[in-house]
């Protein structure tokens, strides 16, 4: 990539947003200044509903895969996949150091286990100053739906750069300390050269309730419940699975979890002392069937109806410890992510029919958001005021809204800075401005073992697959004259049901039949030629008759 002659002298420290941008997830953000790289979060996101087959979608590497030797390291502001999730998959290609919370970096090293990756894994306390190449980042307590959550004042050669990380401003949270306002008084008065904020939130009014007051919502529902108790919650959400837990142990309940996800994230943070539990208060999911409906909680992934989650195989009924059963209550103690409503729906309908009772967020007060809304928002630009401001983490409206909260607040409009992902800020002493070069960073798709082998090429082909089916088309010709020996055969999938459409089908093999003849006839011996042939009339043929457009493929066999 081409730089402007300032940057090569290496007088402006970049800021580059790489993921996190547009966009829920895939969180990474670079700091860059002459030979040293920071980089802040590396996170996932998960595909859409037009990403067939993907697991997961992750950042561009590319960049800092070619600029490798300047990596001084990386800072991690909580334990979330959409910040955490990608670390492994760079891993693979780069070593640096990670610093991070104490449960940040359990849940960092649990993946990395799985993963089969050893890494330098640096803790830090909230209040902790680490200098990371050219980069002195002070940490500060805030809060969030995780615990050990922090946000950051990194001090550059331009000036400081404030970052939110994800946060809400609860003053009355369940466990540790309220976000710490004072330093955040000292970092603004001291002064702060470029905030990057939260937006997720940015077009809700007023304030995010409380943690407590989902706290004070189970206690309502267990105390008038005398049968058995599901919950589905974010397995991340240490300091609601304690609130859960506690309430049990109020209410004379044993514990079971169920799911992977969550059963890994309970260990983890008992062992850290992040979860405190009682002793025989925790019994193992194959055994609950042994203890009365009336005593016993279970804890369960599946919060957003993931298709192979534990309460999705319950609902479906095919849980191997659980079965849902009438009276059972099961609390959906989370609101869908975006994208997520429908599949959630039908976990909601399957449990219904088999007889529970289902509390969600539109009819109790079981789930509370992690991220600040705009009253919020107002008071951390008001604490910090940074003279330029990025706001980062949501798709272009939570970004424009946010953007506008700003100037509310009067931010000068030509201050504030919506990018998109590989775009580049140049900071210098008291100036931010953006640069004309761009970086490429294109999601990369994770599907099975591969990664980045699956592009927007493969994706349109099996969206057509999904929409319309395939058709093959097979026939064995004499290369040397183009003679049509065999075939051709018309073999199909996902177009329709042959037993039912045997007129159609042999319709559509006489027309690929007539245009193999015609392009002998017209003395084409090229089998790409040919193909297209068979395809473009093949094609036309069916959509007259169907207004359907499968894919076509025809293979030929050499005689």
């Amino acid at each position: 990539m081409k730089l402007t002659e300032n940057l090569k002298e290496g007088q402006a420290v970049k800021l580059i947003p790489l993921g996190g941008l547009n966009e829920i997830g895939k969180n990474l953000t670079v700091l860059e200044y002459k030979n040293d790289i920071l980089i802040i979060d590396c996170g996932l996101s998960f595909p859409d509903d037009e990403m067939f087959g993907i697991d997961i979608v992750i950042p561009d590497f590319d960049y800092l895969e070619k600029n490798r030797e300047k990596l001084k390291g990386m800072i991690l502001t909580h334990g979330h996949e959409d910040h955490i999730g990608a670390i492994p998959y760079l891993l693979k290609t780069v070593d640096l150091p990670i610093y991070g919370t104490k449960l940040t970096l359990e849940l960092v090293g649990n993946k990395l286990k799985e993963h089969g990756i050893k890494a330098r894994l640096n803790p830090v306390k909230a209040g902790q100053t680490v200098k990371i190449g050219e980069f002195k980042v002070e940490t500060i307590r805030t809060t969030h739906s995780i615990a050990d959550s922090i946000c950051l004042a990194i001090d550059t050669p331009a000036g400081v750069i404030f970052h939110t990380g994800d946060f809400k401003i609860d003053y009355t949270p369940l466990h540790g300390e309220p976000i710490d306002f004072q330093r955040l008084a000292k970092i603004g008065e001291k002064g702060v050269l470029l905030m990057l904020a939260d937006s997720t939130n940015a077009e809700r009014k007023g304030y995010t309730p409380s943690e407590r007051n989902v706290g004070i919502a189970l206690e309502n529902i267990f105390r008038n419940c005398s049968t058995r108790i599901l919950i589905a919650t974010f397995s991340s959400n240490v300091h609601r699975v304690q609130k859960i837990i506690d309430t049990a142990v109020i209410f004379n309940r044993k514990v079971a979890i169920s799911g992977r996800s969550m059963i890994n994230v309970v260990n983890i943070a008992k062992d850290i002392g992040y979860l405190k539990i009682p002793d025989n208060v925790l019994v193992d999911i194959n055994k609950a069937k042994s203890i009365k409906d009336s005593e016993l909680v279970i804890i369960t992934t599946g919060s957003q109806g993931e298709p192979m989650s534990a309460l999705a195989r319950m609902a479906a009924n095919d849980h191997k410890a659980v079965q849902i059963k009438k009276g059972d209550v099961v609390i959906l103690s989370s609101t869908p992510v975006p994208g997520n409503e429908k599949t959630v729906s039908n976990v909601v309908n399957r449990l219904f029919e088999r007889g529970a009772e289902v509390i969600y967020s539109d009819i109790a007060d079981i789930h509370v958001s992690g991220h600040a809304a705009e009253e919020e928002l107002k008071l951390i630009h008001s604490l910090i005021r940074p003279k330029y401001f990025l706001p980062v983490h949501g798709e272009y409206r939570h970004l424009r809204r946010h953007a506008s909260i700003a100037e509310t607040l009067g931010m000068a409009k030509e201050n504030i800075f919506i990018l998109t992902n590989g775009e580049i800020l140049s900071l210098k002493k008291n100036q931010v401005e953006k640069i004309k070069e761009t970086i490429q960073c294109n999601p990369v798709f994770v599907d099975g073992l591969g990664v980045g082998d699956v592009g927007n090429i493969v994706l349109r082909d099996r969206k057509l697959l999904s929409e319309s089916g395939l058709i093959i088309v097979v026939a064995a010709i004499d290369k040397a004259t183009g003679t049509l020996c065999s075939g051709p055969d018309i073999i199909s999938r996902g177009f329709v049901y042959v037993r039912e459409s045997e007129d159609l089908i042999e319709a559509a093999r006489k027309v690929a039949e007539d245009s193999l003849n015609r392009c002998r006839h017209e003395g084409i011996k090229d089998w790409g030629a040919m193909k297209n042939h068979v395809r473009n009339d093949l094609q036309a043929y069916i959509y007259q008759l169907t207004k359907r457009n499968p894919v076509i493929l025809p293979i030929f066999m050499e005689v």
